[in-house]
């Protein structure tokens, strides 16, 4: 199987789906987590250490949860934030007794090792995101994404962060089942030129927010001549592995960018607060999106869309202490559904291939 073929193989067999048609009432939405990412003019050296007086002024995240936000992880992985004019800093702790990874080629699935995960969405119209990921040895694999799984997309391995900065502290011994281990540090700056979508852009987001979700893969493991390797059950095959994320998403697939978290990139200097208040105009596409799966649900059963509104919501959607009206347009190739913001006097539209649009 080449490449793309494991790794829709991968996506695929973890995707929850919805097996029949449900309302908007039946699904229970999780809220995204929210974090201030503020700018420091001191130098940061990455080194994986995370003991710049940068990041001393710095909050750590609330500890990541079960990808299905159900279930305590077994060990605990925070993550810190800054930025300046030219990298988005990220460092990330992760408790471990057991330190391994065996992939050194750059590119290669990296989530075969355990795992540091970093999904990023500039424009938050959930298609064209970026993925990273990093295992203790510092092996890189970074893609760029047109589209969710669920929406037929390409998947560019070949795509690079040109620039890209990490660096793994291991406190304790890699790859040494002799010892017990207390964890292990990354630190990353990404350039933000890599994010550019034309040669002018000026896309440092100051005072707004991107969509960003982290995710930590982390396999049983059992021991082979003295080798780390993935655990195997007694019929032979792969144990499944756990992921824990900052911002949970309720299903075991980290490709729906409508769930991922705010992080709020504040010119303010380093401080241990976080103030953002995520836009009334983000929840209200919250409930867009619901009635988006239910369309997508309907569709895999039945091999057509619901034309009415009641199929996709039985009463008044609340949002602010504000009912907002959806509107549902069938076309040959799909549907659009829309509400028009009480806040903003925004056209807030999701599509039927998933992109979400807002117009003045």
């Amino acid at each position: 199987m080449d490449f793309l073929g494991k790794y829709l193989w991968f996506i695929l067999i973890g995707v929850s789906s919805v097996a029949c048609a449900q309302t908007t009432e039946e699904i229970e939405e999780i809220v995204p987590k929210t974090y201030t990412a503020y700018k420091t003019s001191q130098k940061i050296n990455i080194d994986g250490e995370g003991l710049d007086a940068a990041w001393r002024n710095m909050a750590w995240s609330e500890p990541f949860t079960d990808i299905e936000g159900e279930k305590q992880p077994k060990y605990k992985t925070q993550v810190k934030m800054l930025w300046d004019d030219t990298y988005y800093y990220i460092l990330a702790k992760m408790e471990a007794p057991h330190v391994w990874a065996n992939l050194t080629k750059r590119d290669t699935i990296i989530f075969y090792d355990n795992d540091f995960e970093v999904f990023i969405e500039p424009d938050g119209d959930t298609h064209n995101y970026y993925e990273l990921e990093i295992n203790a040895l510092n092996t890189v694999w970074d893609l760029f994404i047109t589209k969710p799984y669920r929406n037929n997309n390409a998947v560019l391995n070949d795509w690079n962060i040109t620039g890209l900065k990490s660096a793994v502290k291991v406190n304790g011994t890699i790859n040494n089942p002799e010892d017990k281990d207390e964890g292990w540090t990354l630190e990353i700056a990404i350039p933000w030129a890599v994010y550019k979508t034309g040669y002018f852009q000026k896309n440092v987001p100051t005072d707004t927010y991107w969509r960003v979700n982290f995710s930590r893969v982390n396999w049983d493991f059992q021991i082979t001549d003295g080798k780390y390797e993935r655990k195997r059950g007694a019929n032979g095959k792969l144990l499944h592995e756990y992921n824990w994320v900052w911002s949970p998403m309720g299903v075991i697939n980290m490709h729906e960018p409508e769930k991922w978290g705010y992080v709020y990139f504040s010119s303010e200097s380093p401080k241990k607060e976080n103030h953002f208040k995520i836009p009334e105009d983000e929840k209200i596409k919250w409930e867009l999106y619901k009635m988006y799966r239910i369309q997508n649900a309907e569709f895999k059963a039945h091999n057509k869309y619901f034309t009415s509104l009641d199929s996709l919501t039985k009463s008044d959607i609340v949002v602010e202490g504000k009912i907002v009206k959806p509107k549902l347009e069938n076309h040959s190739t799909g549907f659009n559904l829309s509400i028009k913001s009480p806040f903003t006097n925004k056209l807030l539209i999701v599509k039927e291939d998933g992109k979400f649009i807002s117009k003045k």
